[in-house]
Protein backbone atom coordinates (compact mmCIF):
# COMPACT_ATOMS: atom_id res chain seq x y z
CA UNK A 1 0.00 0.00 0.00
CA UNK A 2 1.21 3.39 -0.99
CA UNK A 3 0.22 7.01 0.80
CA UNK A 4 0.37 10.48 -0.57
CA UNK A 5 0.82 13.14 2.50
CA UNK A 6 1.61 16.54 2.27
CA UNK A 7 -0.47 17.16 -0.61
CA UNK A 8 -4.11 19.76 -1.69
CA UNK A 9 -6.58 16.59 -2.54
CA UNK A 10 -9.05 17.41 -4.92
CA UNK A 11 -11.91 15.57 -4.33
CA UNK A 12 -15.89 15.97 -4.06
CA UNK A 13 -15.58 19.98 -5.10
CA UNK A 14 -13.04 20.64 -2.10
CA UNK A 15 -9.40 20.67 -1.39
CA UNK A 16 -8.56 18.63 1.77
CA UNK A 17 -5.45 19.11 3.55
CA UNK A 18 -3.32 17.26 6.31
CA UNK A 19 -5.13 13.57 5.00
CA UNK A 20 -3.40 11.39 3.71
CA UNK A 21 -4.54 9.50 0.26
CA UNK A 22 -4.33 5.68 0.46
CA UNK A 23 -4.02 3.44 -3.02
CA UNK A 24 -2.82 0.10 -4.68
CA UNK A 25 -4.03 -0.38 -7.70
CA UNK A 26 -7.41 1.25 -6.69
CA UNK A 27 -8.34 4.07 -4.23
CA UNK A 28 -7.90 2.84 -1.23
CA UNK A 29 -9.41 6.08 0.95
CA UNK A 30 -8.77 9.60 1.96
CA UNK A 31 -7.15 9.30 5.99
CA UNK A 32 -6.42 10.99 8.62
CA UNK A 33 -2.55 10.50 8.69
CA UNK A 34 -2.43 9.22 12.09
CA UNK A 35 -4.20 6.41 11.02
CA UNK A 36 -1.61 5.15 8.46
CA UNK A 37 0.05 1.71 9.50
CA UNK A 38 3.51 2.04 9.44
CA UNK A 39 4.43 -0.16 6.73
CA UNK A 40 3.02 2.38 4.19
CA UNK A 41 5.30 3.67 1.22
CA UNK A 42 5.15 7.34 1.69
CA UNK A 43 4.68 9.87 -1.78
CA UNK A 44 5.34 13.77 -0.64
CA UNK A 45 3.21 15.15 -2.49
CA UNK A 46 5.56 18.66 -1.59
CA UNK A 47 2.33 21.34 -1.29
CA UNK A 48 1.12 20.01 -5.02
CA UNK A 49 -2.19 19.25 -5.76
CA UNK A 50 -3.35 16.21 -5.89
CA UNK A 51 -6.35 15.14 -8.43
CA UNK A 52 -8.31 11.95 -10.67
CA UNK A 53 -5.84 11.52 -13.85
CA UNK A 54 -6.82 13.63 -16.76
CA UNK A 55 -8.91 12.19 -19.73
CA UNK A 56 -9.10 12.68 -23.06
CA UNK A 57 -11.71 12.00 -24.98
CA UNK A 58 -10.87 13.73 -27.93
CA UNK A 59 -6.93 13.52 -29.25
CA UNK A 60 -5.63 12.76 -32.72
CA UNK A 61 -2.18 12.96 -32.38
CA UNK A 62 1.31 13.76 -30.07
CA UNK A 63 4.93 13.78 -30.68
CA UNK A 64 5.07 13.40 -34.57
CA UNK A 65 2.56 10.30 -34.35
CA UNK A 66 -1.25 9.95 -35.40
CA UNK A 67 -3.49 7.72 -34.25
CA UNK A 68 -4.66 7.22 -38.21
CA UNK A 69 -0.55 5.95 -38.73
CA UNK A 70 -2.40 2.52 -37.93
CA UNK A 71 0.36 1.58 -35.76
CA UNK A 72 0.94 0.28 -32.67
CA UNK A 73 4.19 2.42 -32.40
CA UNK A 74 1.65 5.53 -33.03
CA UNK A 75 -0.95 4.90 -30.15
CA UNK A 76 1.87 4.09 -27.75
CA UNK A 77 3.96 7.24 -28.58
CA UNK A 78 0.94 9.19 -28.15
CA UNK A 79 0.01 7.44 -24.94
CA UNK A 80 3.45 8.16 -23.31
CA UNK A 81 3.68 11.54 -24.59
CA UNK A 82 0.39 12.69 -22.90
CA UNK A 83 1.10 11.56 -19.68
CA UNK A 84 4.12 14.14 -19.11
CA UNK A 85 0.44 16.59 -19.33
CA UNK A 86 -1.46 14.60 -16.60
CA UNK A 87 -3.48 12.61 -19.12
CA UNK A 88 -3.65 8.66 -17.23
CA UNK A 89 -6.80 7.17 -20.13
CA UNK A 90 -7.73 8.91 -23.53
CA UNK A 91 -9.87 8.25 -26.56
CA UNK A 92 -7.45 7.95 -29.52
CA UNK A 93 -9.42 9.34 -32.35
CA UNK A 94 -9.87 8.69 -35.95
CA UNK A 95 -10.49 11.11 -38.91
CA UNK A 96 -12.93 10.60 -41.76
CA UNK A 97 -10.27 8.78 -44.09
CA UNK A 98 -10.82 5.44 -46.17
CA UNK A 99 -13.06 2.30 -44.55
CA UNK A 100 -9.95 0.75 -44.63
CA UNK A 101 -7.80 3.05 -42.61
CA UNK A 102 -10.20 3.24 -40.25
CA UNK A 103 -10.54 -0.40 -39.55
CA UNK A 104 -6.26 -0.51 -39.42
CA UNK A 105 -6.74 2.39 -37.04
CA UNK A 106 -9.58 0.80 -34.90
CA UNK A 107 -7.91 -2.71 -35.08
CA UNK A 108 -4.96 -1.55 -33.74
CA UNK A 109 -6.36 0.60 -31.06
CA UNK A 110 -8.01 -2.81 -29.90
CA UNK A 111 -4.96 -4.17 -29.47
CA UNK A 112 -3.06 -1.71 -27.63
CA UNK A 113 -5.92 -1.55 -24.76
CA UNK A 114 -5.84 -5.13 -24.51
CA UNK A 115 -2.07 -4.76 -24.23
CA UNK A 116 -1.74 -2.01 -22.20
CA UNK A 117 1.00 0.67 -23.09
CA UNK A 118 3.51 2.62 -21.06
CA UNK A 119 2.26 5.89 -20.13
CA UNK A 120 -1.80 6.76 -20.57
CA UNK A 121 -4.47 4.21 -21.32
CA UNK A 122 -6.76 3.54 -23.95
CA UNK A 123 -9.88 3.68 -23.00
CA UNK A 124 -11.37 3.29 -26.59
CA UNK A 125 -11.43 4.52 -29.58
CA UNK A 126 -13.26 8.19 -30.76
CA UNK A 127 -14.45 7.52 -34.33
CA UNK A 128 -14.67 11.41 -35.58
CA UNK A 129 -16.86 10.89 -38.69
CA UNK A 130 -16.66 9.51 -41.15
CA UNK A 131 -20.40 10.35 -41.54
CA UNK A 132 -20.28 14.04 -41.28
CA UNK A 133 -21.58 16.95 -43.76
CA UNK A 134 -19.42 17.83 -46.49
CA UNK A 135 -20.14 21.76 -46.05
CA UNK A 136 -18.77 21.59 -42.29
CA UNK A 137 -15.91 19.05 -42.84
CA UNK A 138 -13.40 21.40 -41.43
CA UNK A 139 -9.96 19.54 -41.80
CA UNK A 140 -11.53 16.28 -42.60
CA UNK A 141 -11.25 14.80 -46.00
CA UNK A 142 -14.41 15.44 -47.81
CA UNK A 143 -13.14 12.68 -49.99
CA UNK A 144 -13.80 9.77 -47.64
CA UNK A 145 -17.50 11.30 -45.78
CA UNK A 146 -20.02 7.89 -46.19
CA UNK A 147 -23.88 7.50 -45.49
CA UNK A 148 -24.20 7.06 -42.05
CA UNK A 149 -26.27 3.78 -43.83
CA UNK A 150 -27.79 -0.22 -42.93
CA UNK A 151 -24.11 -1.27 -43.52
CA UNK A 152 -22.74 1.88 -41.12
CA UNK A 153 -24.63 0.03 -38.14
CA UNK A 154 -22.83 -3.15 -38.73
CA UNK A 155 -19.63 -1.87 -39.09
CA UNK A 156 -20.12 0.08 -35.71
CA UNK A 157 -21.40 -2.82 -33.87
CA UNK A 158 -18.67 -5.19 -35.09
CA UNK A 159 -16.54 -2.72 -33.48
CA UNK A 160 -18.41 -1.57 -30.18
CA UNK A 161 -15.55 -3.00 -27.60
CA UNK A 162 -13.68 -0.85 -28.87
CA UNK A 163 -15.74 2.37 -29.84
CA UNK A 164 -16.15 4.76 -27.33
CA UNK A 165 -17.76 7.89 -29.16
CA UNK A 166 -18.62 8.60 -32.72
CA UNK A 167 -19.02 12.62 -34.24
CA UNK A 168 -21.57 12.56 -36.84
CA UNK A 169 -24.15 15.04 -38.31
CA UNK A 170 -27.29 14.47 -37.56
CA UNK A 171 -28.90 16.25 -40.39
CA UNK A 172 -27.50 14.07 -43.19
CA UNK A 173 -29.97 11.08 -44.12
CA UNK A 174 -30.21 8.24 -42.42
CA UNK A 175 -28.43 9.54 -39.30
CA UNK A 176 -31.39 9.37 -37.02
CA UNK A 177 -31.87 5.98 -37.67
CA UNK A 178 -28.24 5.18 -37.34
CA UNK A 179 -27.89 7.64 -33.90
CA UNK A 180 -31.04 5.48 -32.25
CA UNK A 181 -29.80 1.90 -33.27
CA UNK A 182 -26.14 2.63 -31.66
CA UNK A 183 -27.59 4.60 -29.05
CA UNK A 184 -30.30 2.09 -28.15
CA UNK A 185 -28.42 -1.03 -28.61
CA UNK A 186 -24.70 -0.11 -27.92
CA UNK A 187 -22.49 1.59 -25.07
CA UNK A 188 -21.48 3.59 -27.40
CA UNK A 189 -22.11 7.73 -27.00
CA UNK A 190 -23.12 9.70 -29.84
CA UNK A 191 -21.87 13.22 -30.69
CA UNK A 192 -23.13 15.61 -32.89
CA UNK A 193 -20.45 17.93 -34.67
CA UNK A 194 -19.16 18.44 -38.47
CA UNK A 195 -22.79 19.56 -39.22
CA UNK A 196 -24.93 21.82 -41.20
CA UNK A 197 -28.19 21.19 -38.82
CA UNK A 198 -30.66 24.13 -38.10
CA UNK A 199 -31.88 24.08 -34.35
CA UNK A 200 -34.69 21.89 -34.95
CA UNK A 201 -32.23 19.08 -36.61
CA UNK A 202 -30.01 19.51 -34.02
CA UNK A 203 -33.09 18.71 -31.47
CA UNK A 204 -34.02 15.87 -33.21
CA UNK A 205 -30.81 14.25 -33.24
CA UNK A 206 -30.50 14.53 -29.45
CA UNK A 207 -34.19 13.38 -28.76
CA UNK A 208 -32.80 10.34 -30.34
CA UNK A 209 -30.12 9.71 -28.72
CA UNK A 210 -27.07 12.28 -29.24
CA UNK A 211 -25.53 12.85 -26.03
CA UNK A 212 -22.21 15.11 -26.61
CA UNK A 213 -21.10 17.88 -28.51
CA UNK A 214 -17.85 17.98 -31.03
CA UNK A 215 -15.92 20.65 -30.26
CA UNK A 216 -18.19 23.68 -29.59
CA UNK A 217 -18.59 26.37 -32.17
CA UNK A 218 -16.40 24.65 -34.22
CA UNK A 219 -17.45 22.96 -37.83
CA UNK A 220 -20.96 23.46 -36.74
CA UNK A 221 -23.87 25.64 -37.32
CA UNK A 222 -23.36 29.07 -35.38
CA UNK A 223 -25.71 30.56 -32.74
CA UNK A 224 -28.05 33.47 -34.45
CA UNK A 225 -31.12 35.03 -32.79
CA UNK A 226 -33.10 34.01 -34.96
CA UNK A 227 -31.77 31.13 -36.48
CA UNK A 228 -29.63 29.44 -33.26
CA UNK A 229 -28.47 26.44 -35.01
CA UNK A 230 -26.12 23.45 -33.18
CA UNK A 231 -24.74 25.79 -31.44
CA UNK A 232 -27.80 27.04 -29.94
CA UNK A 233 -29.66 23.00 -29.76
CA UNK A 234 -26.25 22.28 -27.54
CA UNK A 235 -26.20 25.04 -25.04
CA UNK A 236 -29.78 24.93 -24.50
CA UNK A 237 -30.54 20.78 -23.98
CA UNK A 238 -29.88 19.95 -20.77
CA UNK A 239 -29.15 15.96 -22.50
CA UNK A 240 -25.99 16.94 -24.24
CA UNK A 241 -22.62 17.90 -22.48
CA UNK A 242 -19.91 20.19 -24.62
CA UNK A 243 -16.43 19.29 -25.25
CA UNK A 244 -14.45 23.01 -26.12
CA UNK A 245 -10.95 23.41 -27.09
CA UNK A 246 -9.89 26.07 -24.87
CA UNK A 247 -6.67 27.34 -26.44
CA UNK A 248 -8.25 30.56 -26.70
CA UNK A 249 -7.51 30.46 -30.53
CA UNK A 250 -10.66 27.88 -31.01
CA UNK A 251 -13.28 30.17 -29.15
CA UNK A 252 -12.38 33.42 -27.65
CA UNK A 253 -11.71 33.31 -24.00
CA UNK A 254 -14.53 35.92 -23.70
CA UNK A 255 -17.02 33.52 -23.98
CA UNK A 256 -15.96 30.57 -21.73
CA UNK A 257 -18.06 32.49 -18.96
CA UNK A 258 -21.15 32.30 -20.79
CA UNK A 259 -20.19 28.72 -22.20
CA UNK A 260 -20.04 27.83 -18.17
CA UNK A 261 -23.17 29.28 -17.05
CA UNK A 262 -24.49 27.35 -19.51
CA UNK A 263 -22.81 23.86 -19.27
CA UNK A 264 -20.91 23.71 -16.37
CA UNK A 265 -20.35 22.27 -13.88
CA UNK A 266 -21.45 18.92 -15.27
CA UNK A 267 -21.96 19.44 -18.79
CA UNK A 268 -18.60 20.73 -19.93
CA UNK A 269 -15.39 18.92 -21.16
CA UNK A 270 -12.36 19.91 -22.07
CA UNK A 271 -10.37 18.49 -24.94
CA UNK A 272 -7.47 18.82 -26.99
CA UNK A 273 -8.05 17.48 -30.62
CA UNK A 274 -4.42 17.73 -30.48
CA UNK A 275 -3.11 16.34 -33.79
CA UNK A 276 0.56 14.95 -33.94
CA UNK A 277 2.56 18.28 -33.89
CA UNK A 278 1.30 18.39 -30.36
CA UNK A 279 4.53 18.50 -27.85
CA UNK A 280 6.88 19.12 -30.94
CA UNK A 281 7.98 22.90 -32.88
CA UNK A 282 6.59 24.34 -35.41
CA UNK A 283 6.33 23.12 -38.98
CA UNK A 284 4.63 21.48 -41.49
CA UNK A 285 2.95 18.08 -39.99
CA UNK A 286 -0.40 16.31 -41.72
CA UNK A 287 -3.60 15.31 -40.33
CA UNK A 288 -5.78 12.91 -42.22
CA UNK A 289 -3.63 13.40 -44.97
CA UNK A 290 -3.54 16.98 -45.15
CA UNK A 291 -0.47 19.37 -44.64
CA UNK A 292 -1.34 21.12 -41.33
CA UNK A 293 1.16 23.79 -40.91
CA UNK A 294 2.01 25.22 -37.15
CA UNK A 295 2.94 28.61 -35.95
CA UNK A 296 3.10 29.59 -32.69
CA UNK A 297 0.56 27.03 -31.10
CA UNK A 298 -1.97 27.37 -34.00
CA UNK A 299 -2.09 24.94 -36.66
CA UNK A 300 -3.84 25.41 -40.17
CA UNK A 301 -4.50 23.99 -42.83
CA UNK A 302 -3.13 25.75 -46.47
CA UNK A 303 -6.63 27.69 -46.70
CA UNK A 304 -6.31 28.83 -42.79
CA UNK A 305 -8.74 26.58 -41.96
CA UNK A 306 -8.25 24.95 -38.15
CA UNK A 307 -6.86 21.82 -38.21
CA UNK A 308 -6.70 20.34 -34.51
CA UNK A 309 -4.39 21.88 -32.17
CA UNK A 310 -1.21 21.45 -30.18
CA UNK A 311 -2.98 21.93 -26.47
CA UNK A 312 -2.11 20.03 -23.73
CA UNK A 313 -4.66 19.56 -21.87
CA UNK A 314 -3.07 20.99 -18.58
CA UNK A 315 -3.03 23.95 -20.09
CA UNK A 316 -6.78 23.84 -21.08
CA UNK A 317 -7.48 23.77 -17.16
CA UNK A 318 -5.27 26.38 -16.92
CA UNK A 319 -6.86 28.48 -19.35
CA UNK A 320 -10.79 27.96 -18.38
CA UNK A 321 -9.37 28.78 -14.29
CA UNK A 322 -7.77 31.64 -15.57
CA UNK A 323 -10.63 33.34 -17.56
CA UNK A 324 -13.82 31.87 -15.86
CA UNK A 325 -15.22 32.05 -11.92
CA UNK A 326 -14.66 28.32 -11.57
CA UNK A 327 -11.65 27.68 -9.07
CA UNK A 328 -9.01 24.27 -9.65
CA UNK A 329 -11.86 22.75 -7.20
CA UNK A 330 -13.96 22.84 -9.16
CA UNK A 331 -12.80 23.16 -12.66
CA UNK A 332 -10.73 20.03 -12.45
CA UNK A 333 -14.08 18.01 -13.17
CA UNK A 334 -14.09 19.29 -16.38
CA UNK A 335 -10.80 17.18 -17.30
CA UNK A 336 -11.47 14.13 -15.16
CA UNK A 337 -15.06 13.03 -14.22
CA UNK A 338 -16.99 14.97 -17.19
CA UNK A 339 -15.56 13.11 -19.77
CA UNK A 340 -15.68 9.99 -17.86
CA UNK A 341 -19.42 10.15 -17.80
CA UNK A 342 -19.29 11.36 -21.75
CA UNK A 343 -17.79 7.98 -22.63
CA UNK A 344 -19.46 6.15 -19.62
CA UNK A 345 -16.54 4.83 -17.52
CA UNK A 346 -17.18 6.99 -14.45
CA UNK A 347 -17.90 3.61 -12.53
CA UNK A 348 -13.58 3.15 -12.34
CA UNK A 349 -12.89 6.44 -13.91
CA UNK A 350 -12.56 10.28 -12.77
CA UNK A 351 -12.72 11.02 -9.50
CA UNK A 352 -10.65 9.85 -6.10
CA UNK A 353 -13.61 7.89 -4.84
CA UNK A 354 -12.59 4.29 -2.82
CA UNK A 355 -12.67 1.69 -5.51
CA UNK A 356 -11.89 3.41 -8.68
CA UNK A 357 -8.73 3.12 -10.38
CA UNK A 358 -5.57 4.83 -9.11
CA UNK A 359 -5.08 7.45 -11.54
CA UNK A 360 -3.36 10.09 -9.66
CA UNK A 361 -1.66 13.22 -10.75
CA UNK A 362 -0.10 15.99 -8.77
CA UNK A 363 0.41 19.53 -10.50
CA UNK A 364 1.34 23.30 -8.64
CA UNK A 365 -0.64 26.29 -9.23
CA UNK A 366 -0.19 26.64 -12.66
CA UNK A 367 -1.11 23.38 -13.51
CA UNK A 368 2.53 22.25 -14.47
CA UNK A 369 2.22 18.52 -13.90
CA UNK A 370 4.59 17.13 -11.24
CA UNK A 371 4.09 13.56 -10.69
CA UNK A 372 1.66 10.76 -12.58
CA UNK A 373 0.58 8.09 -11.31
CA UNK A 374 -1.81 5.02 -13.60
CA UNK A 375 -3.71 2.50 -12.15
CA UNK A 376 -1.32 2.51 -9.17
CA UNK A 377 2.11 2.95 -10.74
CA UNK A 378 4.23 5.62 -11.48
CA UNK A 379 4.75 6.70 -15.30
CA UNK A 380 5.89 10.15 -15.12
CA UNK A 381 7.84 12.42 -12.55
CA UNK A 382 8.86 15.93 -13.12
CA UNK A 383 11.91 17.11 -10.21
Amino acid sequence: MKAIVNGRILFDGQIIENKALLFEDKIIGIVDIQEMSQDVEIIDAKGHYVAPGFIDIHIHGYDTKDTMDGTEEAIRTIAKGIAQNGVTSFLPTTMTMSKEEIITALEVCRTVKAQGSEGSQVLGVHMEGPYINEAFKGAQNGKYIQEPNADAVQFVKDYQDIVKLITIAPEIEGANEFIKEISNNTGIALSMGHTKADFNQAMEGIEAGITHTTHLFNAMTPLHHRNPGVVGAALASEKVSCEMICDTIHVNKGLYPLVMKAKAPDKFVLVTDCMCAGGCKDGEYALGGQAVFVTEGSARLQDGTLAGSVLRLNEALRNVIEHTEYGVEKAIEFATINPAKTIKVDAFKGTLDTGKDADIIFFDDAVNIKYVINRGKTIHENN
